[in-house]
Formats: structure tokens, C-alpha cells, sequence
């Protein structure tokens, strides 16, 4: 299985994963991914889109009034900005250090991973173990849970709203540097032991070879939009979801004050009592789910 593999970013799969947490709570349930963000005292309306990392092009064609939603803005505002030169590849290859993955793969497993990077700009030798599993995890979820084509090079959502968005001679803001987010994605599970990030990587290349489907229940809920907000639900992640939800909310709210922007960022940050629609709603702007079809 030999094609070219491009770490864009790695976009924080762990948090998308605390989207499996979908237990009833007594918040409505919203058919939709998209929100119109609206002030009493202006004239700007604003939207608010809930993205998820494996899906791409054709998911979003597919929702009209979501496109007509980002044509109506001049600003874009993603969780961060594809820059040359400081891409995740570009940051992974400039390491000195590199992994033992003999400490943490088996020899099957790593001639699975260096004939999955064969033709890939990133040098697999300079991840991080958490990096590399956040990349096989997202890998899985778009080859086998979407049936994405191995040869199929389309962007993620959040790289392919923002092509739309430059296209629309949109004006593009980031939430952050890829620095910061590869930064937080090992703190995240720092201090794991290594028979466990041996265990995880075990697992997922498994689940990627024989094409197990045991863990597609997100993508298929995130597709059907059924979504419960779970908008009374403490966060369980203080530095992945409150803290940077904390973070964004200032640069947000200043570009929201005078123009029509669309942001568009992991769905897990519209969440829960931390998620940006209580944030929003907080200081107080209008927030009305209205169909992203």
C-alpha cells in the first residue's frame, strides 16, 4: 500500500474523540453542525461551524446552506494556518531526535509503518509515538471509516473550507500555530507508559489493516448530525477543550465585534459547558442553530 502521505497538521484527534461521549443530557439535540452568531447591538452576523477532521471536500459541497453561510462572510477564522515552511512535516523533519520504534512497535508493525510513509515528505523516524498515533487514528477513520481512496490527496474539512474561504478572497485568521498544537497533543498524554502507547499503536494498526470498523461510531454520528451539545456537561479535558477555548474566545470576540466571520474549528470546541456557544452566548451574542444542508 504505497502513496503519498502528507501531514498537513495533525489537528488534535484526541479531541475529536470526546465526541464518543454522546449520553442523553436534558440540552436539545441539534440536526446540524452550523450556528448563526448575532448581537442586539450589531448590524454583523457571524457563524459558527463544527468540524471534523477526517471528513473533507465532499461533505462539505454537500451542505449548501453552509457554503452560502461562508460566501456571506469576509473573515475565516480555523484553529490555525497552513504556513510554508512551518507545516507539521516541516517541523517533524527539522528534529534531531529520533524515536526507537523498536521499543514500541513490533517488526511487522513498523514494515506496515515505513511502507505507509514511503513516498510521505515527513520522516516517520521524527515523530513522537502520540503523533504517530494521532496520524494512523486519523488515517483509519478516513480510509476505513469513510472508504476514502488510497489515492485520494483532498484536503481535510478544515484545509478545504479554509482553499474555499481563499478562493472567496476571504481574509484567514489561526487560533493558533501548528508549534502550539503538536506541542499540546504530547502534553496531553505525557508521562504515558510506553507498553501503552506500544498497546495503542498495536491496536489501531491492526484495526487499519483488516479494516475493522469497530471504531467508525463517530464518524457515522458526526455524519447523521444528531448531536447532543451536552451544553450543561462539565469539560473533561482542561487543557485540550477549557484552556484553548478560553484562548480563542479572545481573538474571537474581536473579530466578531465588527465583522461577518466564519469560524470554523473541531466540533468537541462548540461543546459542553466550555464549549464557544455558552462562551458566546455569555457575553452576550445570539446563538440560533439553523441546518448546515
Amino acid at each position: 500500500m504505497k502513496f503519498r502521505v502528507t501531514i498537513a497538521v495533525l489537528l488534535l484527534i484526541f479531541a475529536s474523540t470526546l465526541l464518543l461521549g454522546q449520553n442523553r443530557s436534558d440540552t436539545p439535540v441539534y440536526n446540524t453542525l452550523l450556528f448563526k452568531i448575532t448581537n442586539p447591538n450589531s448590524s454583523k452576523t457571524s457563524y459558527l461551524f463544527g468540524t471534523h477532521h477526517a471528513f473533507g471536500k465532499r461533505f462539505f459541497d454537500s451542505l449548501t446552506v453552509a457554503n452560502k453561510a461562508l460566501s456571506s462572510c469576509e473573515i475565516l477564522i480555523k484553529e490555525n494556518l497552513n504556513v510554508p515552511g512551518h507545516l507539521a512535516q516541516d517541523i517533524i523533519n527539522d528534529r534531531a531526535t529520533r524515536t526507537q520504534w523498536y521499543k514500541y512497535l513490533t517488526r511487522d508493525d513498523l514494515n506496515f509503518i515505513k511502507n505507509l510513509f514511503s513516498t510521505s515528505p515527513t520522516d516517520y523516524n521524527k515523530m513522537t509515538p502520540t503523533e504517530m498515533y494521532a496520524f494512523l487514528n486519523r488515517h483509519y477513520k478516513q480510509q476505513v471509516c469513510l472508504n476514502k481512496a488510497v489515492k485520494d490527496t483532498s484536503q481535510s474539512l478544515d484545509n478545504y473550507i479554509g482553499a474555499k474561504a481563499q478562493q472567496l478572497n476571504m481574509e484567514l485568521i489561526g487560533l493558533e500555530t501548528t508549534q502550539e498544537q503538536i506541542i499540546l497533543i504530547n502534553k496531553d498524554v505525557e508521562g504515558m507508559p510506553r507498553k501503552v502507547h506500544k498497546r495503542r499503536l498495536s491496536n489501531i494498526i491492526e484495526k487499519m489493516e483488516s479494516k475493522n470498523p469497530a471504531d467508525c461510531v463517530e464518524t457515522n454520528w458526526y455524519l447523521k448530525m444528531e448531536i447532543d451539545y451536552q451544553l450543561k456537561q462539565p469539560c473533561s479535558n482542561t487543557l485540550i477543550l477549557t484552556n484553548r477555548n478560553k484562548k480563542w474566545m479572545k481573538t474571537i470576540q474581536q473579530w466578531i465585534e465588527k465583522n461577518n466571520c466564519f469560524i470554523a474549528v473541531g466540533l468537541s470546541h462548540l461543546m459542553y459547558e466550555c464549549g464557544l456557544i455558552n462562551a458566546l452566548q455569555s457575553i452576550g451574542y445570539r446563538i440560533e442553530p439553523i441546518s448546515s444542508i
